[in-house]
């Protein structure tokens, strides 16, 4: 894990950036509304069809691109003591801004990393604007500064774990025979708020709901026997939860205390597998393996975890194919789960932090059934 430093951990960032721009050749780095730009100076600015732009220049000073209307938003953020302010009126040509400030620097006819994910319209503008610059992906400069967490990100993480922990502990109370999922999800929705700054989702799967993973609670009305999946996260001082625990009105379905039993063994299987040195596709496979073995693999139908941090989904990817080490400082979750159609499904999911030697969870729940 890195330290940060004293100063600011935006300016630090910001820094950190400039030096993986030297590094890789790259002129200028262009953020629009995103998770890049709210890890690197604290605006979460909406995505409108207004233009916001950090532009960050290899060597010397970002400056904010904001429309007017929305400067004092992007001020009160803190933003500026990272990027001074370039507001735009309504009748200002924000792009030739962005072009006039690479300009100054002659990054306009450099290479410029362009955040992964601004709008089309934006990028073929700017594009158009400077058609010598050559274009590369922001990927290339930010993928590496959020992969690894500092240790007051770790920090952050765990706060936020203990908050949805607290939430799922709660739950129990919720699941009742004859209430809609909805009218569930909108309890827990509450719950989450009292020690998260905003929902990010709530799933609550109920019955053969279940066996859909990402299901849209929705107004199917809870019944003794029913197997419900509670999968819920927020966001808390800008960093995500994400926990999944799997509960039982009454009694268990038949088949679903065995198929349970399995999903334990292989989510502890695969978090115990966590190391440095050991690839992203090997901790999957040692969830998947288990499942496999037991003759569920066909019911195992997505990856076995996914980063987190400034978002609920973020790198790296832990499934079948991606040999990428895994270093200390990665956070991800482990979620293995069992989806039988028409009947139920199951999944258990924590979130860990990969060590000097090993693995932390970061959610403590128990993590077998649990009947309401």
């Amino acid at each position: 894990m890195t330290s940060e430093a004293s100063v600011d951990p935006a300016t630090e960032r910001v820094v950190r950036a400039q030096q993986a721009m030297r590094d890789a050749g790259v002129d200028a780095l262009l953020v629009g509304p995103s998770a890049d730009l709210r890890y690197l100076v604290g605006y979460h600015a909406l995505p409108l069809e207004r233009l916001t732009l950090l532009v960050v220049p290899a060597e010397g000073e970002p400056s904010l691109v904001v429309p007017g209307l929305e400067a004092a938003r992007a001020q009160d953020s803190g933003a500026d003591r990272v990027a001074p302010l370039r507001p735009w009126g309504e009748t200002d040509d924000p792009i030739a801004l962005v072009r006039e400030l690479l300009r100054s620097t002659g990054a306009d006819t450099g290479r410029l990393a362009l955040q992964d994910r601004l709008w089309t319209s934006f990028t073929l503008a700017l594009q158009d604007a400077m058609p010598t610059a050559s274009w590369v992906p922001g990927s290339r400069i930010m993928r590496e500064l959020r992969l690894r967490k500092t240790e007051a990100e770790i920090a952050a993480l765990l706060d936020v774990g203990a908050a949805i922990d607290a939430v799922h502990a709660a739950v129990p109370d919720l699941l009742r025979p004859g209430r809609t999922e909805a009218e569930v999800g909108r309890d827990i929705g509450e719950l989450i708020l009292e020690d998260h700054d905003e929902i990010n989702f709530v799933i609550v799967a109920s019955g053969p709901n279940g066996a859909s993973p990402h299901h849209e609670t929705g107004d199917r009305v809870l019944a003794t026997g029913d197997a419900v999946v509670v999968d819920i996260g927020g966001t808390r001082n800008g960093y995500c939860s994400d926990m999944t625990r799997d509960y039982v009105l009454g009694h268990a379905p038949d088949g679903y205390a065995e198929l349970h039993a399995v999903l334990e063994a292989a989510q502890e299987a695969s978090v115990q597998s966590v190391r440095p040195g050991v690839t992203a596709e090997s901790i999957d496979e040692a969830a998947r393996s288990v499942i496999r073995d037991a003759g569920y693999g066909e019911q195992f139908i997505h990856r076995t975890g996914h980063g987190i941090g400034v978002e609920e989904h973020e790198e790296p990817w832990i499934v079948g194919g991606n040999r990428e080490p895994i270093t200390s400082g990665m956070a991800f979750s482990v979620e293995p789960g069992i989806y039988v159609p028409g009947r139920y499904g199951a999944r258990i999911e924590d979130i860990v932090v990969v060590t000097e030697d090993g693995v932390e969870r970061v959610n403590h729940r128990p993590r077998g059934i649990v009947v309401c």
